[in-house]
């Protein structure tokens, strides 16, 4: 008899317990992204970039990426340019070409930042390359800090390659673009 007298004592002393204001708890903080790593070297030796018009110019050409110490030796040519005129070749956040104007590719990348440069832009990711009287432009230079695959910060492998210039009715359009390719 007297388990029977301890139950209505029990459901009632459960219930309380269940009805008490419960001690609030602070809330877990989000984890915050570990900042991007940086590479000494990357995981491919060498890539190509084909580059086609953009803002319906003529400009075309080819690139060759190959590593080297401290950087990204980019050599190749391009044709259809302002003859005797000074262009921009860039390295570009997106490996995208796919807008018209090349607009697609975002911004400039700054390898040494492992982030797209808005503004001013400086550093080796800028290079200017002159054209012949024929409007060909030949060029051999070098992208400081920048490695090819493995995807660290600094890795341009995937990344467009852009070539901005004048064309009729447009200063420093984008008047070439291609993807930078890994071949090993």
């Amino acid at each position: 008899m007297k388990i029977r007298s301890l139950a209505p004592l029990a459901v009632l002393l459960l219930s309380a317990c269940a009805s008490a204001p419960r001690t609030p708890q602070a809330p877990t903080p989000a984890a915050t992204p570990a900042p991007p790593v940086h590479a000494a070297s990357g995981t491919a030796q060498e890539a190509f970039v084909p580059l086609a018009s953009a803002s319906g110019s003529l400009v075309s050409g080819r690139a060759t990426l190959v590593a080297v110490a401290g950087g990204v030796r980019i050599s190749g040519e391009v044709g259809g340019l302002v003859r005797n005129g000074a262009h921009g070749l860039q390295v570009h956040e997106r490996g995208d070409c796919s807008a018209v104007d090349a607009s697609s590719a975002g911004a400039y990348f700054d390898p040494a930042a492992g982030a797209d440069q808005r503004g001013v832009v400086a550093g080796a990711s800028t290079t200017r390359i002159v054209a012949d009287g024929e409007g060909v432009a030949r060029f051999d230079l070098q992208v400081a800090g920048a490695v090819l695959g493995g995807g660290a910060a600094n890795d341009i492998a995937g990344r467009a390659l852009v070539v901005s210039g004048a064309t009729p009715g447009s200063f420093s359009a984008r008047v070439a673009c291609g993807v930078i390719r890994v071949v090993r």
